[in-house]
């Protein structure tokens, strides 16, 4: 499928919650810059649409999505916010469209008992949601399987600010822990987490109480009672789905 450019607000809204890991060295191409720039400054540019495509895990669950729901933009802003925090559109994707993906994505990769796992998370209601392929993939594609702190900080989470202190936030959140052998979450606690880099940021108006979503130790932007709800009900879905193979 080519990559059609989005609206101003897909593109961006994508580099919110991909800028860090890509900071990191984990996914996407060597744009780092370039992606922080546009995005801290709100200046979407066409020219993105190919940088963002390098995000090889997670571009094909957009292509998905948007497939699934007729929307022709991979980069459409309701078909990343499905994809990073959950939204109505995951309801449109059918379990068969999901299995075909991860059978060609991962079918090589995955082997025996584990890849016969992956696959049936589907029809058991997976959906092409971040979480889903953070613990339910993700940790299953090096040759020793990711720790608890990895899937920890891949997944999205969300916190309420407590303080703000410049280029970091103090944000009352709950971290994922492992209670009688199953992933749950736990007592929150306050954690410093980043919010700029060079003056450069996506929660310049936060204030104490609002609520931000959080990647990799990243304030990814703040989130409206919409989006935290979906957040934290397709989280507590796949959470719930992956203790069922822990």
């Amino acid at each position: 499928m080519p990559v059609v450019a989005a609206p101003p607000s897909g593109l961006l809204l994508f580099i919110r919650y991909a800028f860090m890991p890509n900071h990191l060295g984990y996914c996407g191409g060597s744009d780092q810059e370039v992606l922080l720039e546009h995005a801290a400054a709100g200046q979407a540019d066409r020219r993105l649409a190919p940088l963002l495509a390098k995000f090889t895990g997670a571009f094909p669950y957009l292509r998905t999505i948007a497939a699934a729901n007729g929307i022709r933009d991979p980069f459409d802003a309701r078909v990343v916010e499905a994809y990073w925090l959950g939204n109505d559109l995951l309801d449109g994707v059918e379990a068969g469209a999901l299995f075909r993906s991860l059978e060609e994505r991962f079918g090589r990769q995955l082997t025996g008992s584990v890849r016969d796992q992956v696959l049936r998370k589907p029809p058991q209601g997976a959906r092409p949601f971040h979480l889903f392929h953070v613990l339910d993939v993700y940790r299953h594609l090096d040759h020793d399987e990711i720790g608890m702190a990895a899937m920890e900080s891949c997944r999205i989470s969300w916190g309420q600010v407590a303080s703000v202190a410049g280029a970091e936030l103090v944000v009352r959140r709950q971290p994922l822990v492992v209670r009688e052998g199953k992933l749950a979450l736990g007592e929150a606690a306050d954690e410093r987490v980043l919010r700029s880099i060079s003056d450069r940021g996506f929660a310049d108006d936060v204030d104490v109480g609002d609520w931000v979503s959080v990647h990799w130790g990243w304030t990814c932007e703040v989130l409206d009672q919409r989006k935290l709800r979906n957040l934290q009900r397709w989280s507590a879905h796949h959470l719930a789905l992956a203790n069922q193979t822990i």
